[in-house]
């Protein structure tokens, strides 16, 4: 990724300013979606130690390039001890330290570190994403494919995602058809457990390493920013001038031939991380540290007609605020910082917070001499089974179908050669239920009748106060579970709730969700996006011979 010569440390004043901004109130909508993106303890540290590392081969490269001809990877140019020179004075080294496992501990660390004991640091929190494939960047290392206009591939440029959005995936709401074998809850259950396993957090810098535009209210395409271009005849937006704000994904440390990576922020296993978090000071300041009962921490404010609600995060300011400035209630606290986005994804953080704390007071009763950790740990480990459990019992069949046994074969026992990364094209591939998300929230009574009518999702993300104010996460638990979820369909992809006005009450300007996540496979360099057939789809059948495949060239 070609970055100027700036102070490394400078790429980092926009995250360490964005605290302070929300606190006094000087801060702009565009700052919202930081707030959830934003890496926070043990991850900045470790992009903040990628950053540096790709800053100074990138560096080195310039220097380098008066005197190395054609095209070349500057790790190829470098020996290793002045890799491994580079790596400690940046940081990543620390990456590959070896970690020491207590082989007496009979439970899951909280980072996913010693899961297994021959890697200690397979699928733990602040690691890169496995890759099935190589990644494909266009210039071999970093910059993503669409970056620079007019390089082709296949013979034909990159379309827009914003015009393969408006053409492919929009769809008209009335002919919106529901699904007949899967409820909501089926749709809400993957996001779940989605947070659970992976978290790719933005770079911390959000503005342009040049010139300190914000990528958030500039459309300037300059490191880390890679806005959304508008198309012509935009059926919204149309101010052609204008862009959707995307940031690139924050890089891993990379060890040998540089070739960008991302980061996971969260464990790659199945453990409940988004109730309890992946780096032990979150886990610390989610629990109850005020007595031995092993409970979590719940809201000291506000209770659910007296049952527990997650606790208020502490900002003094946050994006919560801002979907209702009158009622002034705050974002809440979870394992995942994107637990706010929607009140049926915070609903189910709720509920297993409840359930935390139902089986610790049901264990101390069982087992009144042990102390806190113990009931902390027990529950915790019973937690992480119902998810498994759920997952595995009740939401895989019902997504893989007869394909199920065959995808994911009965367990065997623990096998310490399996890689348990979560790739990176999973991160992009799990994005399928989106197709399956309606365009509004349902909220039933005890009786399962409406209880008033269904609002649009576009004025339900952030809505926090709404869980506080009208009734809880029962009514919301309710609406997943007696309403169908969207027939995913190649006729009627992502609704326009999500597609024209996702955190659209507090951006500058509603979000694609289909165009952000073709803009980010493109950031992270999975292969095999063909524009061909985008421009084949209209043509005549002797039209569509297919040109030669061409190296990329400008």
């Amino acid at each position: 990724m070609p970055l100027c010569a700036v102070e490394p440390m400078g790429n980092f004043q926009a995250l360490m300013t964005k605290p302070e901004k929300l606190r006094n109130e000087a801060f702009t909508p565009a700052d919202v979606l930081g707030y959830i993106k934003q890496p926070v303890a043990g991850t900045r540290a470790a992009i903040r130690a990628a950053d540096y590392m790709e800053t100074t081969l990138t560096l080195l490269k310039e220097k380098l390039q008066w005197i190395v001809k054609g095209k070349f990877n500057v790790t190829d140019v470098l020996t290793p001890a002045q890799l491994e020179l580079i790596s400690k004075a940046t940081g990543c080294a620390q990456q590959n330290m070896k970690i020491p496992c207590d082989e007496t501990n009979p439970y899951r660390t909280i980072t996913g570190e010693c899961n297994n004991r021959r890697s200690p640091t397979l699928g733990a929190s602040n690691r890169a994403y496995s890759r099935w494939l190589p990644q494909e960047y266009e210039d071999g290392v970093s910059v993503p494919r669409g970056w620079t206009e007019g390089v082709r591939y296949s013979g034909f440029p990159l379309p827009l995602v914003r015009a393969v959005s408006n053409e492919i995936v929009r769809f008209p709401t009335e002919q919106l058809v529901s699904d007949q074998s899967r409820a909501l809850i089926f749709m809400q259950w993957g996001q779940f457990i989605d947070h659970d396993m992976d978290f790719g957090p933005a770079t911390p810098a959000t503005v342009t390493f040049s010139s300190g535009e914000d990528c958030e209210t500039s459309c300037a395409k300059k490191p880390p920013c890679f806005p959304i271009k508008i198309p012509p005849n935009d059926p919204r937006i149309k101010n052609q001038s204008d862009c959707i704000p995307f940031t690139r994904s924050a890089p891993a440390c990379t060890m040998g031939r540089a070739i960008r990576n991302q980061i996971n922020a969260l464990t790659a296993f199945l453990d409940g991380s988004m109730v309890y978090g992946s780096e032990v000071l979150l886990a610390s300041r989610l629990r109850n540290n005020t007595n031995q009962l092993g409970l979590m921490a719940v809201n000291q404010q506000f209770t659910d007609g007296g049952l527990e609600l997650l606790p208020f995060g502490n900002m003094e300011k946050d994006p919560c605020l801002l979907t209702n400035k009158t009622a002034q209630i705050r974002c809440f606290i979870a394992g995942d910082t994107r637990a706010n986005e929607m009140p049926e994804l915070t609903s189910l953080h709720t509920l297993f917070l409840r359930e935390h704390n139902r089986l610790a007071r049901e264990l101390k009763k069982l087992n009144p001499r042990w102390n806190g950790e113990k009931l902390y740990q027990e529950a915790r480990k019973i937690i992480g089974a119902m998810i498994q459990i759920i997952t595995f019992r009740d939401y895989l069949p019902r997504l893989l179908g007869n394909n199920f046994g065959t995808a994911i074969p009965s367990y065997r026992g623990y096998n310490d050669s399996v890689d348990p990364r979560i790739s990176s094209i999973f991160t992009i591939a799990f994005r399928f239920a989106h197709a399956s998300i309606k365009p509004f929230v349902f909220r039933l009574d005890r009786r399962y009748q409406p209880a008033g009518p269904p609002t649009l999702l576009s004025k339900e993300f952030f809505a926090m106060w709404k869980i506080v104010t009208q009734g809880g996460i029962d009514p919301v638990l309710r609406g997943l579970m007696a309403n169908q979820a969207k027939l995913m369909t190649q006729k009627q992809m992502v609704v326009d709730e999500l597609r024209d006005r996702l955190f659209e009450q507090v951006m500058r300007i509603g979000l694609d969700l289909a165009a952000l996540n073709m803009q980010r496979g493109r950031d992270k360099g999975l292969p095999g996006e063909d524009p061909s057939w985008l421009h084949l789809r209209n043509k005549t059948p002797e039209e569509m011979e297919k040109p030669k495949c061409q190296t990329p060239q400008e």
